[in-house]
């Protein structure tokens, strides 16, 4: 019986180039082109999904049903919430939340999970985590990796990333206020957030406990009010950094 494939998605075309050559067989779904390749050596089925929830989370559906894929890989760019982190840091999800989804009271924003009833009694607490067996298996195929130290081009320096384990946070608008990354920091204690992975990650638990969902951001700017200048900037590297170590985890998901 043949192995089912890794699901690999990816936003942007700048964060996908790095991942696969698309010289596998397409097929077109739904507005969504998907190719069959391999990724470190195993069997993948890869997609662009565009940007935001509902595009991420279609892909993934369509990733699960149609291809009977085994787990999902997400690899992309992110905006830093962890002030100890900079440019060029790699964080691999150990959950994935969506900040954006719950209820807004007098006293502000509330988050809940996607779907839950809190007036029916369901649990309501937010996040996807991922299991501390996949976590482990990631830890382990990361060690010792070296990642290229940051062009002097990127204007932060020759500083050397690093891979991170920690929560990324998920919400359908681009975080462009430092008022807003310092209250996602406080309420989460994440250390990224971007606009897809929570929604891969609600997809991937409704299929089943058993489907993993890994999530590669690599940090492309520090989502701040000057988030719109970095982003540009830095995405070309930023993607590749991501894909680096997208490859190292492929084999153990």
């Amino acid at each position: 019986m043949a192995e089912r494939p890794l699901g690999v998605i990816s936003a942007l075309p700048e964060e996908l180039a790095h991942l696969s050559d698309r010289s596998g067989q397409v097929r077109e779904i739904g507005g969504f082109a998907f190719w069959q390749s391999e990724i470190a050596g195993r069997e993948a089925v890869f997609v662009e999904s565009g940007a935001g929830k509902v595009n991420a989370g279609v892909a993934a559906s369509l990733l699960l049903d149609r291809f009977d894929c085994r787990a999902l890989l997400m690899c992309g760019v992110a905006g830093g919430l962890d002030p100890a982190l900079g440019v060029g840091d790699i964080v691999v999800g150990t959950s994935n939340t969506q900040h954006d989804f719950g209820m807004h009271r007098e006293a502000g924003f509330h988050t809940i999970q996607p779907g839950s009833r809190p007036s029916k009694g369901e649990e309501w607490k937010p996040g996807y985590a991922v299991a501390d067996a996949v976590v482990a298996r990631l830890r382990a195929a990361v060690m010792g990796l070296a990642l290229e130290p940051l062009p002097e081009a990127v204007g932060v320096g020759r500083r050397v990333p690093a891979v991170h384990f920690g929560g990324i946070l998920t919400g359908d608008a681009f975080v462009n206020a430092d008022s807003l990354r310092e209250r996602l920091r406080a309420t989460f204690q994440a250390q990224a957030v971007e606009m897809e992975g929570g929604a891969v990650a609600q997809v991937a638990r409704r299929w089943g406990e058993d489907i993993p969902f890994v999530n590669v951001r690599c940090l492309s700017d520090l989502a701040s009010s000057e988030s719109h200048l970095d982003f540009r900037a830095f995405l070309p590297v930023a993607s590749r950094l991501a894909s680096q170590v997208a490859h190292r985890l492929a084999p153990v998901i």
